[in-house]
């Protein structure tokens, strides 16, 4: 066994904006009620919702009203994805201490995405990196694609790693590598993981792998081997990416807490908890849940 697996890893519980921006709309309250129930099971950060335009992503409307209903708990991080300016002033408004920003490694995919190449998304989040300084705001950085696109096929690896260290170099905090179609196999995301450890300090990285082709865990213990201590994860293993067509949910943070702990790695959080909470919001959108450990938790 390696012994280069980190202590404890942070949880980046992303359920409530990444998951269900791509499943069927929910009520606000289903909404809050998902976030409280979160806020329970020792999550220390919960992406709460998106200060974006309702007209591109339906599902993530009504992000204000959750942030003033929600019970934020001392200790707990909930930050929100600021897709431009307008977004950032909203969620500051509202009362959010951490905004994301995103880029993608592929060109494809971001024309496609946000309707512009990687060269001027990244330059559209200048103004927002400089107000967030002013206003005291920790900005994290996504990058999309980072093993796999949808209209290009395999991404470059130096394409993702410099997308990474510009939004580290602009001053994001953390940045979160993601598969966004879930097409990585263990290796590829080893060698990308390391290949970008290069640019960026590893305790500033995080993975964010969606489960498509069923990798997801596999190549989360391939990062952890390499030291990586940020997993993204959504309970239940909800959503995907609407602009990635066929592409199933996130990895579910009950199977990750549940690997976690097979290795004693420290995180933080009550399994069983997780495992009603993603239950309960599954019951609201009329589905069931994509957790195999949860699955077998509350079925005994």
């Amino acid at each position: 066994m390696s012994n280069s697996f980190p202590e404890s890893v942070k949880i980046v519980e992303v359920g409530p904006r990444d998951g269900l921006q791509n499943e069927v709309p929910v009520s606000i309250e289903d909404k809050v009620a998902l976030i409280n129930d979160l806020s329970e099971t020792g999550l220390s950060v919960i992406e709460a919702g998106s200060f974006v335009s309702p007209k591109w992503v339906p599902q993530m409307a009504g992000s204000a009203e959750i942030y003033s209903m929600i019970n934020q708990v001392d200790g707990i991080n909930y930050p929100a994805l600021t897709p431009n300016m307008k977004g950032y002033e909203a969620a500051v408004a509202a009362g959010v201490k951490e905004v994301a920003i995103f880029g993608a490694a592929s060109e494809a995919f971001s024309q496609k995405n946000i309707n512009c190449s990687i060269e001027e998304s990244l330059a559209r989040f200048q103004p927002i990196m400089e107000r967030a300084e002013q206003d005291g705001i920790r900005v994290r950085g996504y990058v999309s694609c980072v093993l796999g696109c949808p209209y290009e096929g395999e991404v470059d690896v130096t394409k993702v790693v410099e997308v990474a260290r510009t939004l580290y170099e602009m001053g994001c905090y953390e940045i979160s590598l993601g598969d966004t179609i879930g097409v990585g196999t263990p290796e590829k995301a080893k060698a990308m993981l390391a290949a970008v450890a290069q640019a960026v300090p590893m305790e500033c990285l995080a993975v964010h792998f969606h489960d498509t082709f069923g990798q997801a865990l596999a190549n989360i213990y391939a990062c952890l081997e390499l030291g990586v201590s940020v997993i993204d994860s959504a309970v239940a293993g909800l959503g995907g990416c609407p602009y990635a067509k066929g592409a199933s949910g996130n990895v579910a943070s009950e199977d990750v807490v549940y690997m976690l702990n097979g290795l004693n790695i420290k995180h933080g959080v009550d399994l069983q908890k997780l495992a009603e909470t993603g239950a309960k919001i599954c019951t609201a959108l009329g589905k069931s849940g994509n957790s195999k450990v949860a699955t077998a938790l509350l079925t005994k």
